[in-house]
């Protein structure tokens, strides 16, 4: 089985792999002859303003006085150029939007292996075309162009040889200005620091200019363009495809230009003209797709068809993979852990050589296929690949027919509503990517799933608890992940929740051990000095970064070190079910608080509560099985060997159970914040809450009483074949959603094939942090004084 759990991951690993494959490739097409124009350039020379992450409406509109903070480029506007909203593309990052500001295409899609840093693919651009370029600006920009500083305007009056060069034609000077971004970032573009900014840009626009003109002796000759390669959200992050973030200004003027024409009444489908005051100068915007011409349309079609080619039959191929993979672990599934394996002969009966043979045989035709076409060695790994996992999916024949008879024995209309319920909940697995209050409408039905089983009339007092933790916990995706302040008293508050919680714990743990000191209630003790510790780490930071001090070097300190033993001080708590999960919990609230700035210091809290009651309800549940052996879970020790005759096969509700595990997961996903009191660490962030989760899963698995091979073998494919199918929502009647046919939703593909693996590692940390124990050197108990 190990064999096979490793082929697993290599699968997944390719899967993985093909969405770059297949999507970002190069759209760029080398070997074609340059072409010129035979008219002569009204300008001699081209001077480049990028004002880094400048929003469209930051330079337009008016102050609350009625005042322009750009009133240079205000005036250009109204008297000597022309201007308007140039509509930038998704991914807003610098990058991109200089490439297309200076090569004049979109973003090579290749780059995002690089990080939007580089390009794995030569291009030409106003650079190349140039015969002389200056430039002076941020570093990781310039250099992507092969820029150059020099500090030479004033030279180039006592240097004959530059003074030669920067009066010849075709040069271009191009500033790129980073300030407003970096401020954005630091302060969010509607504080005082960022708008301030825009005049301190506007000021030194109106300086240089002055100078150029001045060095160039108002010859007319220079065309200035002042512009933004993308802009900013009001939470101060760019990337996606919001009007904060695509809609940056363009303003130009000078030789070659046509002066502002004033005009009554324009078209366009929002009020930024009555908004910025400017409805009567004439606004040309700048939109890359609209403006094309006839001819330059269709070959942009021949190109997308060009590249996209083989994007489909690619595709086909790796969900032909996909699902027999899927399969294939369902089968195992069924073949190995089910009551169904019964009814399969235990003779291992060889399979027909006509299979085998026909198997070989497209394999065969299709690296032929992929040969005379001079494909690359990955599309044989995508195309060659379903053929072994179908083979194997054929081969356990006996297995799917015994499974398809056993079905027949359903009723219709409860195999329909399985068939729906759990077809259902994938599609909103799938669509809470897109819309996190979809996570909220899944709560809800989790909170309603009581009242359709026996659970509500045979433990009522557990079912109340389910119910309002379930509606407690569907209120966070409905609330602000990004765009909101910090709260730092919400943050106290959960940790305030958190130590009354433990001090009732502590206080029962006195009264148990009959006043004696153990290393368990000094460990709760210490657990509970780390979480104040925390609390008071985290408060001044806020109050620290409120004030624009920095983060204070003990604070990175403590941080560190609470962060780093969060995950080792639960291995010296009893390994007792109760006792470990409460130590669990509280070392990741001490770290998580750390990381918190609102709201979501609760939701670990309010998580593990629900997983406590996910706990009793799982083991209420087995009494549909006419399971009798129940043990109370307070006894329970996750490294106990329980009796092998209470061990049991697998039921469909582990199906559900594992579906639970997975959309209690992705609320870890749902609830990261954008803005963190001590330091950026979205991963530590989801980190913990799926760990917490992935701790309750084991603790569940312990209490239905599943065999050890079982419990393994359960999480190794149930979950696996859950995440796989959010990956490509292909089953029975229901494809609503697919996201590898779906280009806007690459990340979210991404984001699942990644849980697809990381699951695989939280289940051993899982493991590790519920079953093993360190001891540190034995000490007499203390009586307490």
């Amino acid at each position: 089985m190990l064999l096979f759990f490793i082929l697993g991951l290599l699968v997944h690993f390719v899967f993985f792999g093909s969405i770059f494959d297949i999507y970002f490739t190069s759209p760029l097409v080398h070997g074609m002859t340059p072409q010129f124009t035979p008219l002569p350039p009204p300008a001699k020379r081209l001077v480049l303003f990028v004002a880094d992450g400048l929003r469209a409406d930051t330079l337009y509109e008016l102050d609350e006085n009625g005042n322009s903070r750009a009133p240079f480029i205000r005036n250009i506007i109204m008297h000597e150029g022309s201007w308007g909203i140039s509509h930038t593309r998704v991914p807003t990052e610098s990058r991109p939007g200089h490439v297309a500001l200076i090569a004049g295409f979109y973003e090579d899609v290749s780059a995002v292996a690089k990080g939007w840093k580089e390009n794995p693919v030569g291009f030409d651009s106003l650079i190349n075309e140039s015969k002389y370029t200056w430039s002076w600006g941020s570093p990781d920009i310039l250099t992507m162009f092969n820029f150059t500083y020099d500090e030479f305007f004033h030279a180039a009056g006592n240097n004959q040889s530059l003074f030669s060069k920067v009066n010849e034609e075709k040069i271009v000077f191009f500033l790129h200005l980073l300030g407003i971004d970096t401020n954005g970032h630091a302060h969010r573009p509607t504080s005082r620091e960022y708008k301030d900014n825009v005049k301190v840009v506007d000021d030194g626009i109106k300086e240089i200019v002055s100078m150029l003109e001045h060095f160039y002796g108002n010859d007319g000759k220079t065309a200035f363009i002042f512009t933004s390669d993308h802009g900013m959200t009001d939470w101060g992050f760019h990337g996606a495809g919001h009007p904060s973030e695509t809609l940056t200004p363009f303003v130009t003027w000078g030789a070659g230009i046509k002066y502002p024409q004033k005009v009554s009444a324009q078209k366009f489908d929002d009020a930024f003209l009555k908004e910025w005051k400017l409805e009567n100068w004439k606004r040309q915007d700048i939109h890359q797709v609209s403006l094309c011409k006839e001819l330059i349309h269709l070959a942009l079609k021949g190109l997308s068809y060009y590249h996209t080619y083989d994007r489909f039959f690619l595709g086909i191929n790796v969900v032909l993979g996909f699902v027999g993979w899927t399969s294939y672990a369902a089968l195992l599934i069924i073949k190995s852990h089910s009551n169904l394996a019964r009814g399969v002969s235990k003779e291992v009966k060889k399979p027909s050589h006509l299979l085998p043979c026909s198997f070989i045989a497209i394999g065969v035709l299709v690296a032929f296929f992929l040969l005379i076409q001079d494909c690359p060695w990955t599309y044989y790994v995508y195309c060659l690949l379903p053929m072994p996992i179908w083979y194997a999916v054929l081969r356990e024949f006996q297995v799917i027919q015994n499974f398809v008879i056993s079905l027949l024995t359903f009723p219709p209309s409860q195999l329909v509503g399985y068939l729906f319920v759990f077809t259902l909940g994938i599609e909103v697995l799938v669509l809470s990517f897109f819309y996190r209050y979809m996570l909220t409408a899944g709560l809800i039905a989790f909170a309603c799933w009581p009242f359709i089983t026996q659970l509500w009339t045979r433990a009522k007092s557990i079912s109340l608890s389910w119910i309002f933790f379930s509606l407690l916990l569907a209120v966070f995706p409905l609330m602000p992940v990004v765009g909101r302040k910090p709260d730092i008293f919400l943050v106290m508050g959960a940790g305030l929740l958190v130590l009354l919680l433990s001090l009732s714990v502590v206080t029962s743990l006195i009264k148990r051990k009959d006043h004696f000191i153990n290393e368990e209630l000094l460990l709760h003790l210490f657990q509970m000095l780390s979480i104040v510790l925390s609390m008071c780490v985290a408060y001044t930071t806020h109050d620290s970064l409120r004030k624009k001090q920095g983060l204070p070097l003990f604070n990175q300190i403590i941080s560190w070190i609470t962060l780093a033993s969060s995950f080792v001080l639960p291995l010296l708590s009893p390994t007792s079910l109760f006792e470990r999960l409460f130590s669990i919990l509280l070392s990741s609230m001490s770290a998580y608080l750390l990381l918190s700035t609102g709201y979501e210091a609760l939701f670990p809290l309010v998580l593990s509560c629900l997983m406590f009651v996910w706990i009793q309800v799982e083991q209420e549940t087995l009494q549909q099985h006419s399971v009798s052996y129940k043990q109370k879970v307070t006894s329970l020790q996750f490294t106990c060997h329980p009796d092998i005759t209470q061990f049991r096969q697998l039921y469909l509700d582990d199906v559900r159970r594992a579906f639970f595990l997975v959309s209690f997961g992705l609320l870890s996903f749902s609830n990261v914040s954008a803005t963190h009191g001590m330091f950026f660490c979205p991963f530590k962030q989801i980190l913990i809450p799926f760990v917490l989760v992935m701790c309750a899963f084991e603790a569940v698995q312990l209490t239905t009483q599943l065999s050890s091979k079982s419990r393994h073998h359960q999480f190794d494919w149930f979950d696996l074949i859950v995440v796989d199918l959010c990956s490509f929502p292909y089953v029975f009647f229901l494809p609503v959603t697919c996201f590898f046919f779906s280009f806007c939703s690459i990340s979210h593909y991404v984001i699942v094939m990644s849980m697809t693996i990381v699951l695989v590692f939280l289940n051993g940390l899982a493991h590790l942090l519920t079953t093993k124990k360190l001891e540190l050197c034995g000490k007499p108990k203390s009586h307490l004084i």
